[in-house]
């Protein structure tokens, strides 16, 4: 830090990359009907996009920590901020929905995943004592800050001018970058290349990879008897990552990650804790949306203004909630955070029907907003302080993929609930219509989720005075799927609960 004039120069800059990580997780949610428009795609093909983002980001997270032991950190963080800024120029001039997903959920996952870990060590490794609590607490601001400002940010872009703005202005953060990266600050590489498990990263990566595909495949009955081989074969990938993590130790070679931390029950329960509370934030960031969108009829701005009392209250109560913590146990304040969270979500539920305003939805959204803030209060704390000082870098790595694997299977899994509950209300309405003369229930059936698919920006293929009916129908069963869904986020809630009474009373730090 000699060399450089400015004392808080590391910090923002690690500040620029993370906001413009965090952002596009939950900008472009408000944006779902202009990019199926533009696009000329479907609800599903979105959902996977915005859910392999964050997949993506959990696989290669434990790949990029390790980086930077081979390349040094600055090294690592600007090629991952190239990485980035390439995926996030073919986001930005994407014509369809393939260049999206190679240039959002795959570069820019990939870039993000090399750039999140080192943003970490940059940080800590520039500043000591009080100056490194300030630092972190600027750092952890910003992160909420642009989770926070997301949607409404997105909403501004994607009605007055372009979605294709959200990525195009992040390109301005990254020449910022550039431009004053003299401010951070090189470690000197303790592994060569041949030291990398170049195996345990492709498992990791693959076996997460197959699992979340595996949840995106039940959207389509087609498609359901590869769910169970994808979802499975994960999984055995999985434990064989593990077993050859362990392998590798019992070796005295380097492995991809210290998996000796998950037998510490603190970590463990507090990494299943992070990702039960991601499950619901993803998924009411994804079906919220389509909802204000579909059955509202709301543009991406409205959406946005929807979403953001929730979202400043998740920034104001995961501050009050660290403040919480100095007087009331870590564990019960995540206790009564899943409790409220799963509160809001039950209220959520019964709000939903043809004749929904933005109103009708904002005061239980603050209510789940209350309980998110308090969970993300604590849980990154809490976690963290059950690793050693010479294992933060590895529980770091593991925390932050699970917990971005969480929000992965969060939008894959909520948004595949609530199309498998609106095709189940079709069913039942078409056959109890005047719509099922000419054609065979199946045969408007696939028309309807067609319909619902394209965000109900085409005609239908029915007879065009049928066509009200059938806007009703619709309605009536996205309706109905949003109640189900909600429910479901409640119970996920309160497994959160269940599993956060099994922490340790004390911080083992």
């Amino acid at each position: 830090m000699a060399d450089n004039q400015y004392k808080w120069g590391t910090v923002l800059v690690a500040c620029m990359a993370i906001f413009i990580i965090v952002l596009d997780s939950s900008a472009m949610n408000v944006a779902i009907t202009n990019l199926v428009v533009e696009l000329n795609t479907t609800l599903s093909t979105i959902q996977a996009i915005i859910a392999l983002y964050a997949l993506i980001i959990a696989s290669f997270m434990l790949l990029g920590s390790k980086i930077q032991d081979i390349l040094g950190r600055k090294k690592t963080f600007l090629l991952g901020l190239i990485i980035y800024g390439s995926g996030t120029t073919i986001a930005t001039l994407s014509i369809n929905a393939g260049m999206l997903l190679v240039g959002w959920a795959v570069l820019e996952g990939i870039g993000a995943a090399m750039m999140f870990p080192a943003t970490t060590t940059l940080v800590g490794s520039s500043y000591e004592g009080k100056d490194k609590v300030t630092a972190f607490g600027i750092w952890g601001g910003i992160a909420a800050m642009g989770a926070a400002i997301g949607p409404i940010i997105g909403g501004i872009f994607t009605t007055y001018l372009s979605w294709r703005l959200v990525f195009a202005s992040e390109l301005l953060f990254i020449a910022a970058i550039l431009i004053f990266r003299h401010y951070l600050t090189e470690s000197t590489p303790t592994l060569k290349w041949k030291d990398l498990d170049v195996v345990g990263a492709i498992l990791s990566i693959v076996s997460l990879i197959l699992i979340v595909l595996g949840i995106l495949l039940l959207t389509k009955p087609q498609n359901w008897e590869y769910v169970t081989l994808l979802i499975g074969s994960g999984s055995v990938l999985f434990i064989i990552f593990l077993l050859w993590q362990k392998r590798r130790i019992n070796h005295d070679l380097e492995p991809l990650t210290d998996i000796s931390l998950l037998k510490n029950r603190l970590f463990a329960l507090g990494n299943i804790n992070s990702i039960i509370q991601q499950i619901p934030l993803a998924g009411f960031l994804f079906i919220i949306p389509v909802f204000l969108q579909q059955v509202t009829k709301l543009n991406a701005f409205n959406t946005g203004l929807t979403l953001l009392p929730a979202s400043l209250i998740i920034l104001v109560f995961s501050i009050l909630g660290a403040r919480l913590s100095t007087f009331l146990e870590s564990k019960y304040v995540l206790m009564i955070g899943f409790l409220i969270s799963a509160c809001g979500t039950f209220l959520l539920g019964g709000v939903f029907n043809l004749h929904t305003q933005m109103m009708d939805i904002i005061p239980s959204t603050m209510v789940f907003g209350v309980g998110i803030g308090l969970l993300l209060s604590q849980l990154t704390n809490l976690t963290m302080s059950a690793a050693k000082e010479q294992q933060e870098t590895d529980a770091s790595g593991l925390y932050n993929s699970f917990k971005n694997l969480g929000y992965s299977i969060g939008t894959a899994l909520i948004g595949v609930l609530l199309l498998i509950g609106i095709f189940g209300g079709l069913t039942t309405s078409i056959e109890s219509s005047s719509l099922a003369s000419n054609k065979t229930t199946e045969q408007i059936q696939d028309g309807l989720f067609s319909y619902v698919e394209t965000m109900q920006t085409e005609t239908p293929q029915i007879p065009p005075e049928l066509v009200p009916e059938a806007t009703q129908i619709v309605d009536s069963a996205i309706s109905s799927a949003m109640k189900q869904t909600f429910t479901a986020l409640s119970l996920i809630l309160l497994l959160g609960f269940i599993t956060s009474i099994f922490l340790p009373k004390k911080k083992s730090i």
